[in-house]
């Protein structure tokens, strides 16, 4: 993992703001800077605010070791982001003003979010389309939903970008969501009070579907894993997922001999990419139903004794490309970045991939009485969570942005991460890497004949 700041190059003013959750899509290769940033600001009180920028990757060390358009990293970049670099913004970021969309029917435990409008969190992605769409919350149906927005909207120099492409003119992509628009759950009936994390499927024909429930709701009805087709206006069909299909979430736990690894309860966490399982320098790689897949991050969150967030197992779940979308497998065990740390376990046991560090742990034990971190390595973080996934900038040929959402096992991933609720940052790593090491999920059960 590597740091974010919003401080961009000469800046007109100090920045004491604390920035978090932050949400990331690469740019087209023709803009000046690689990267868009949507980040939330840490306020006092109940309302919440939202800022944007475009910015950039610096790297340490060799050009060797640069990633494509990236530039060394300057000292004033260094004395921001620390001796691994990272990402930075290229001008002051600008708030993004979104009208706010209310929260109707909030009762009983949930009476107090009427007073606090949206919008909540934001997401950004590329449609399949090309298009730069943001999610965020609050509901007229429910408590909490769900809302799109066309990011060119509320972000004008977004437009210009996207209408100045030097290989295909045009005015860009047409606007599917050119203002707020709420999306739904069908029937009515379905809807729960509490609506969030949803994620979208955008098929190459142009058609796209809300992913709704992995599982099982939050409030731990039977509802099962839904999703169903986007009709326009935020209209959607019922759920369309196949009924034969059992669950992949279902009793996970049954080997598992550590207490600190049983429980919890699975969450979608960010957008769906597409990902064609060859490598985009393959030549003989061609795309095929066969061989396309979605995949995100989910994940699996335990609490503390006080219900509150102890940590975020992230894990990466892999669907079929075509309707019914298929669960085909899940990540055996959570994935951690290599810095990454991660509470319910010591200090020790989250570093003891570190050669150096255990060879200190283990020297202290043999020498003297000490409580972790036994001189090695401590916590830098108690929970990190990933909000987006985006493929990253720089990547070969000539790309449009209705590329922006499918990419190859060899492309890199870039994943915008929050950390204790009052930091960022964000990781790089191939597509391939994150979707290896995979449990393959159930399937379809076979249909039983029932005897007369």
């Amino acid at each position: 993992m590597r740091n974010i700041t919003h401080i961009p190059p000469e800046p007109l003013k100090p920045e004491k703001r604390i920035f978090w959750n932050p949400t990331i899509i690469s740019l087209p290769y023709w803009s000046e800077n690689q990267y868009l940033l949507v980040s939330r600001i840490v306020t006092a009180g109940n309302h919440q605010e939202n800022v944007i920028c475009e910015a950039n990757v610096c790297y340490v060390g060799s050009a060797e070791d640069a990633k494509p358009g990236e530039k060394p990293c300057t000292e004033d970049d260094l004395k921001l982001l620390g001796p691994a670099g990272g990402m930075r913004c290229a001008s002051a970021p600008l708030a993004l003003n979104v009208p706010p969309t209310p929260a109707e029917k909030c009762h009983g435990r949930y009476e107090n979010f009427v007073d606090v409008p949206g919008f909540h969190d934001p997401r950004i992605f590329w449609s399949g389309k090309g298009e730069p769409l943001m999610m965020q919350s609050r509901s007229r149906y429910a408590c909490f939903g769900l809302w799109m927005i066309d990011l060119r909207t509320l972000h004008p120099p977004l437009q210009n970008l996207l209408a100045s492409s030097p290989s295909h003119p045009s005015l860009g992509p047409l606007k599917s969501y050119p203002t707020l628009t709420e999306l739904t759950r069908n029937p009515s009936e379905a809807r729960s009070s509490i609506e969030k994390n949803w994620l979208l499927f955008f098929q190459s024909s142009g058609e796209s579907y809300i992913h709704y429930d992995l599982s099982y709701s939050r409030n731990n009805s039977s509802r099962g894993r839904t999703f169903a087709k986007v009709l326009g206006n935020g209209f959607t069909t019922a759920n369309l997922t196949d009924p034969l299909e059992m669950s992949c979430l279902f009793n996970l736990d049954a080997s598992e001999t550590d207490k600190a690894k049983k429980g919890g309860t699975w969450h979608q966490a960010t957008n769906s990419l597409r990902l064609i399982l060859c490598e985009r320098t393959d030549k003989k790689c061609k795309a095929t139903e066969a061989n396309t897949v979605f995949f995100a991050v989910i994940h699996r969150k335990f609490p503390n004794y006080l219900e509150l967030p102890l940590r975020y197992e992230r894990h990466f779940m892999v669907w079929s490309a075509v309707p019914p979308f298929e669960m085909l497998g899940i990540s055996q065990h959570p994935i951690l970045m290599a810095n990454e740390t991660a509470s319910g376990w010591t200090q020790s046991q989250v570093w003891d991939d570190d050669g150096n560090n255990s060879a200190i742990v283990a020297h202290t034990k043999r020498s003297r009485n000490a409580t972790e971190p036994l001189g090695g390595k401590d916590y830098w973080a108690y929970f990190t969570y990933t909000v987006s996934m985006a493929y990253a900038w720089g990547r070969s040929g000539i790309e449009e942005v209705s590329d922006k959402n499918v990419g190859y096992l060899d492309d890199e991933v870039v994943l915008g991460i929050g950390i204790d609720d009052m930091g960022e940052g964000f990781a790089r790593a191939r597509a391939g890497d994150l979707v290896q090491c995979l449990r393959a999920c159930p399937g379809r059960a076979e249909a039983t004949k029932r005897e007369d």
